[in-house]
């Protein structure tokens, strides 16, 4: 049996064979989620003129001292559409366009105003500081979003202030999510004392949602090769099958084998992590096959580290891994063992405290975590104050 390959090994050889899918371009609101598959490129300069950035007067730049005469308004969409001399003043609202000879704003708090006649208060002068430059923000022929990005609401606002109503974005991946193991039960009203509920499909289904463009439940499958096999044929042309149990080396294990006589090729198993050793690749065609362990805990935890950045790559993310972020510690931490450990924790303002439970089967624990701590093999005693790697799990239900 060769030993085990590091998180790193096993992520490379993941992620160096994920090609991104096809793209397609949608309407914006369809991009949401989905990843940029070329650069958006401004067709139009923002803004396409200069603005007041504040409610007040706009006069001309070498008329600063007052007093003035008010001779129109510019509101925003309603611009002045008159010349502005010496010694005249405009009423003027934030985002409308200034005057094609104007230089300054007075701000609205600094104006004493008597009909027409317009003066200062004593409370400020007219500054170019309230003025927004045309193309201030970005320009027709700017970069707004490189390819590989994943579209949110602000790339939407931002890809349409840039003058586009359509994007090119990579299709997002099919996924299968497959439980199996005799003692799942379908129904978690309806449990035995030998049975648990069959809540890792579940879990798995909602961790891959925002990255899939469907998420197919296949189980419970019990524990026998001719089931296995006929659960693979049923996920179709998913791009992507994640089995939950059955992984490890038990003679009820049957995954591995299954996955031969389907005609799918292994290409690693075992990765040396805590949780999360006994995790399985394999690939048939274009398929993928993520073999995860049954033990809630690191079927999550694989989960986050495997699956969703597999999905993301075919999704066509140009950072698919998770990032880490340095967080100081509330409690000590013990030492690293001899695996690559993630820790649950909860963290907040920056700072993170490790839960006690290790136990690959507490889900309570996990539930109340926002965060994993990576934990290096061979790792001193973390203190009080000390600084260590946190990846960020947006779990529900978290302060």
């Amino acid at each position: 049996m060769t030993p085990p390959l590091s998180l790193a090994e096993a992520q490379a050889i993941v992620l160096d064979e994920a090609d991104p899918l096809l793209g397609e371009r949608v309407d914006l609101q369809d991009a949401n989620g989905r990843y940029a598959s070329e650069a958006v490129v401004s067709r139009r300069t923002q803004p396409a003129a200069d603005m007041s950035a504040m409610d007040g007067y706009a006069m001309r730049g070498g008329d600063l001292a007052g007093p003035w005469r008010v001779v129109g308004e510019s509101a925003a969409g309603r611009p002045y559409g008159g010349d502005l001399h010496q010694g005249e003043a405009v009423r003027i609202s934030t985002g409308a366009l200034m005057p094609a000879d104007a230089g300054a704003v007075l701000l609205q708090e600094n104006a004493r105003r008597d009909g027409e006649q317009l003066a200062l208060n004593g409370e400020g002068e007219p500054t170019t500081r309230h003025i927004r430059r045309a193309g201030f923000d970005f320009r027709a022929g700017d970069a707004l979003i490189e390819a590989g990005t994943r579209i949110g609401p602000a790339q939407i606002a931002l890809a349409m202030m840039g003058g586009h109503s359509q994007l090119a974005v990579h299709a997002l991946p099919a996924l299968a999510v497959l439980d199996s193991g005799d003692e799942l039960a379908s129904d978690p009203a309806a449990c035995a004392a030998h049975q648990i509920p069959a809540s890792n499909g579940a879990m798995l289904a909602a961790m891959a949602a925002p990255y899939a463009r469907v998420v197919r439940r296949i189980g419970p499958v019990a524990d026998q090769l001719d089931a296995l096999l006929a659960a693979f044929e049923q996920a179709g042309e998913a791009d992507v099958i994640v089995t939950s149990g059955g992984a490890s080396v038990g003679e009820h294990d049957l995954i591995r084998p299954a996955l031969e006589a389907w005609g799918a090729t292994i290409g690693f198993w075992r990765v040396a992590i805590r949780p999360g050793k006994p995790l399985l690749v394999a690939r048939k065609g274009r398929q993928w096959v993520i073999g995860l362990p049954g033990n809630p805990v690191s079927s999550y935890v694989t989960a986050f580290l495997f699956v969703l950045p597999l999905l993301r790559a075919l999704a066509g993310a140009r950072e698919p891994l998770p990032e880490l972020f340095d967080m100081e510690l509330l409690t000590d931490l013990p030492a690293g063992g001899d695996r690559l450990e993630f820790v649950r924790a909860h963290q907040v303002g920056g700072k993170v405290t490790p839960t006690n439970e290790r136990d690959s089967s507490a889900l309570r624990a996990l539930s109340a975590s926002n965060g994993l701590i990576r934990l290096e093999i061979g790792a001193p005693v973390a203190r009080r104050g000390d600084k260590v790697g946190v990846y960020w799990l947006e779990n529900g239900g978290i302060a």
